[in-house]
């Protein structure tokens, strides 16, 4: 294994990184680090902001005099061929760019970021494809199982102003599933506290209804198209954002999403697996918020993926009616 020595850098910090944490800048610009030495090397007092040690908490103001020195010992094992191969199917699946922000169509089955035993997440891959880009950072997660629309912030003052529209709520999401049986056309509203565990069940956090200790939770539903009593395609718009908010809603309404492994109905689950649907039914179709440089309304529309439209065609085969 080849090992690549970073020579000292002095990097004067610009209003693009101004306001991101140390150790989240140097994870993206010492590309072959891992997170581990990285800390390790602030922790020393090797990495020198305005010639002072500074904790890998400080937040890196414009104008400051960031000092990389010599780092020995890091093995080139996060960018080799097998790794860039592994990430290159990322470039053809961006929906949108431009200079502030780009917006993919993530697959079910990848993570947003990697993690927890992950070869990579797409916030990595991104990184391992433009080693010339200053900034990339995810603007909001998405479930590794869900698939859809993923917003990636080209520049620290875009990551910021999108930030604050998902603090107040002004970023709305809409949603497509596919639940297990059929939904009440009466049910188009569901409001239950949601109170997510301290503790880790593989590896994930577990959501659950709790009237008194879950933060207020809803979520709007509409009925797409029935099949039958076995199964519901719905267009979902969660108002408020919650963790795993809409599996946890529609499991308490009696109509899990399909394929859901921690909140669905294993049986039913089961079922959709011997035909070959094996994945969670659950997909961000658009993005709605108010665009970091024109201020104008934006959207970002992602079409379902071929797994999802292939499910659908099979029930329609069935001769199963519509609403």
């Amino acid at each position: 294994m080849k090992e690549h020595d970073i020579h000292i850098h002095s990097i004067r910090i610009s209003s693009s990184s101004s306001g991101q944490r140390i150790d989240n800048f140097l994870y993206t610009y010492l590309k072959v680090a891992p997170k581990s030495m990285i800390y390790r090397i602030i922790r020393t007092g090797a990495i020198r902001v305005n010639k002072k040690r500074i904790k890998f908490q400080y937040k890196l103001q414009i104008g400051d005099l960031l000092r990389i020195p010599p780092i020995r010992g890091i093995k080139i094992n996060r960018f080799n061929t097998k790794y860039m191969e592994e990430v290159a199917f990322l470039q053809n699946i961006i929906i949108y760019e431009d200079d502030y922000l780009l917006a993919l169509n993530k697959p079910t089955g990848i993570a947003a970021h990697g993690g927890s035993g992950l070869k990579f997440g797409v916030i990595e891959g991104l990184r391992a494809l433009r080693p010339k880009a200053q900034f990339l950072e995810l603007v909001h997660r998405l479930d590794r199982e869900t698939s859809g629309v993923l917003l990636v912030a080209k520049k620290r003052t875009a990551l910021v102003y999108l930030h604050e529209q998902l603090r107040l709520q002004n970023m709305k999401k809409e949603y497509l599933a596919l639940v297990h049986g059929k939904w009440d056309v009466n049910l188009q509203i569901v409001s239950a506290p949601l109170f997510k565990k301290n503790t880790l069940l593989n590896s994930s956090r577990v959501v659950y209804i709790d009237s008194e200790k879950g933060k207020f939770s809803t979520t709007h539903f509409q009925i797409k198209e029935y099949f039958d009593s076995v199964a519901t395609f719905l267009a979902i718009k969660p108002i408020t954002g919650r963790t795993h908010q809409i599996r946890v809603h529609t499991q308490y309404a009696s109509h899990p999403i399909v394929g859901d492994n921690r909140y669905g109905n294993y049986q039913s689950n089961t079922l959709f697996k011997r035909f070959g649907f094996n994945r969670l039914f659950l997909h961000a179709s658009i993005l709605r918020f108010i665009h970091p440089n024109t201020k104008k309304n934006f959207h970002i529309y992602a079409p379902l993926g071929q797994s999802f439209h292939n499910c659908l065609f099979f029930l329609r085969n069935l001769s199963i009616k519509k609403l």
